[in-house]
């Protein structure tokens, strides 16, 4: 396994109140310009509630939707 496989796996592991921690150290790791499309407080609050929902059933697979 990678180590970029680990890190993704044990992110999953990282209790809930420990996740905005976890994101301010992986930020410094990140080099980006100004210009960059990078997530904003707002993009990242929209994640954590899409993997909620994902963890409690609350998705639907792309099986059961009609794309026509």
């Amino acid at each position: 396994m990678t180590a970029r496989a680990q890190m993704l796996n044990m992110v999953e592991l990282v209790p809930e109140a420990k996740i905005p921690l976890v994101i301010e150290v992986l930020k410094h790791f990140i080099s980006y310009e100004e210009d960059d499309d990078i997530a904003t407080p707002d993009d990242i609050i929209a994640h954590e509630l899409a993997l909620k929902e994902y963890a409690a059933g609350e998705t639907i697979s792309h099986d059961m939707i009609d794309w026509n």
